[in-house]
């Protein structure tokens, strides 16, 4: 009797605690003023659009909602709670520049934080504030433009790691570039933010362990993971380590390890460069992106109230590694991609990256390139690495539109009601390639738009380029600009060597998200993420006769 006492006892339990974590979501929904807006029903209680949304390729059906209840809407997130999603300029910009009262909601914050810490991209108010003005320095156009030759060592080491296959097997060649350029993004972080090699992209190394960790974690689930979402919304599952968390842990744990050696390796090492004073803010010279960080957190003339703790200076770390490895590798990996669905426009963007006549181009050089700005422009614009990101409301407000629009009963309104709870997306992907902002051919990757780009596009509040890809406001991007100089360095590169096709056909390539938007093969699911494209030494055309 006693041990089925016990039995009982714990799913008891567990019903109880989950009941009253979700008692007040179900409570919130049904007073929501978000209710009154126009939208898609929900099909079901529990999971409201969140199967279907899954089961689509990013953003296509908030497009399609978008086409058939107007502009601002709201769909159905789990357990029946209202979700706004508009593509109205104003408001999302409004919900931008208010950080303060539109902020990650606890349960993107549980999955973020698994992956990256408690880092600028995690943390909200003060201890955003404090992190990303100590931050600041290191992401510079000063800065990146130091690291430029790194981004170009590395993308030369892959170029000819890529030749080598080639050589060993015969051209053309079948080559996961996803792979290549993770393990290249890895490296170029490892020099640019640290100091430190992972010599990610040397074959006599064994695989890097960060490198094999990252492949599981941004590995997008083919299966609706049911459990890990429910995780999200109870905090007591989240006692029960799934495969995925145990190999995220593991991850973290030697992201930990490797981050407090290097901090206190570099501390030393500025406080001996220093021995004779302190540190001050006119003292931040330096190469790699953590050094300037530190540096300027030691700063004598920065108020000890603003300086970040070790394990402040520590969260950036696995941020550092993560957000600035993988956004870039898959984004230079889907613009390899659209090279290979646009052949004028690879053979284009090659003439134009021939006609330099250096092989190491400074930043201002690459810069200069102006079909490589709109390759890289449009990539960013048609392929984001982030679709989407969300925010919470933590205060009742009324967010301001610039079109007026009609809700649910008929009412034309000319703000938003936003209650203390509600969620709201911002649709970074969809604002992208809006038909309304950029035309019917929106979702057609075509850089010559942006010889003359249309009127409506200086609306979109981003912080960059006129897109939704960095955001915008205080949260916006802190290291777009290293990720725009490393892609345009990897493409200089890559495309000056190489011809690119699709080694599959292109309805068998889709996008499964798991923070970044990855590739994936319908037809070889079973390989996890991936980019095979056919591979061939470029060789001008007098050469081929």
């Amino acid at each position: 009797m006693a041990s089925l006492a016990v039995a009982l006892t714990v799913p008891l339990a567990v019903l109880v605690v989950a009941l009253w974590k979700l008692g007040p979501i179900f409570v919130r929904s049904l007073r929501s003023p978000l209710r009154r807006l126009p939208g898609p029903p929900s099909p079901s209680w529990i999971w409201g659009q969140f199967k279907e949304i899954f089961k689509a390729e990013h953003s296509v059906l908030h497009e399609k909602w978008i086409e058939q209840y107007g502009h601002t809407i709201s769909y159905a997130g789990m357990f029946g709670s209202p979700r706004l999603y508009t593509h109205d300029e104003r408001a999302l910009n409004h919900i931008m520049t208010h950080s303060m009262d539109y902020q990650k909601p606890e349960t993107a914050r549980f999955n973020l934080t698994s992956v990256l810490g408690a880092g600028v991209l995690v943390t909200e108010g003060e201890q955003h504030r404090q992190q990303r003005r100590i931050m600041n320095p290191a992401f510079g156009p000063a800065q990146i433009r130091d690291l430029t030759s790194i981004f170009l060592e590395k993308s030369v080491k892959l170029r000819d790691l890529w030749q080598s296959e080639l050589d060993a097997h015969g051209a053309p060649k079948r080559i996961d570039v996803l792979f290549g350029l993770s393990r290249m993004t890895l490296d170029v972080i490892g020099v640019a933010g640290f100091n430190y090699d992972f010599n990610a992209l040397d074959p006599s190394k064994p695989p890097n362990e960060l490198n094999s960790a990252f492949k599981t974690i941004f590995m997008g689930d083919v299966q609706l993971p049911i459990f890990g979402m429910l995780r999200m919304y109870i905090p007591a599952l989240r006692l029960i380590p799934t495969a995925r968390s145990r190999k995220t842990t593991s991850a973290m744990k030697v992201m930990h390890t490797i981050g407090m050696d290097l901090i206190r390796e570099k501390k030393a090492a500025i406080l001996a460069e220093k021995s004779t004073g302190g540190v001050e803010k006119r003292d931040l010279q330096g190469r790699d992106l953590l050094t300037l960080l530190i540096k300027a957190n030691m700063a004598t003339d920065i108020p000890e109230s603003q300086r970040l703790s070790d394990e402040d200076v520590l969260a950036q770390v696995p941020t550092f590694i993560v957000a600035g490895h993988e956004t870039t590798s898959t984004a230079v990996t889907w613009c390899l991609y659209a090279l290979t669905q646009a052949p004028h426009v690879q053979t284009k963007l090659r003439d134009e990256l021939l006609s330099v006549q250096t092989e190491m181009p400074t930043m201002d050089e690459l810069n200069a390139l102006p079909y490589l700005d709109m390759v890289v422009k449009e990539t960013l614009r048609v392929h984001a690495p982030v679709a989407q990101t969300v925010r919470v409301a933590t205060r009742d407000d009324e967010i301001p539109v610039g079109k007026p629009y009609r809700d649910r009963y008929g009412v034309e309104r000319d703000s938003i009601s936003v209650a203390k709870g509600d969620f709201i997306m911002l649709p970074i992907l969809a604002i992208n390639r809006s038909k309304t902002i950029w035309g019917e051919d929106a979702h057609e990757f075509k850089p010559e738009r942006w010889v003359n780009p249309p009127e409506a596009v200086s609306g979109i509040p981003g912080v960059w380029g006129h897109l939704m890809t960095f955001i915008g406001g205080p949260r916006a991007c802190i290291g777009y600009r290293f990720s725009l100089i490393e892609m345009k360095a990897l493409l200089f590169v890559l495309v000056r060597a190489f011809e690119y096709e699709l080694a599959v056909k292109p309805e068998d390539v889709t996008k499964k998200t798991s923070i970044v938007q990855r590739p994936l093969i319908l037809s070889e699911v079973e390989n996890g993420s991936q980019m095979p494209l056919l591979i061939r030494p470029y060789r001008p055309a007098e050469d081929k006769v």
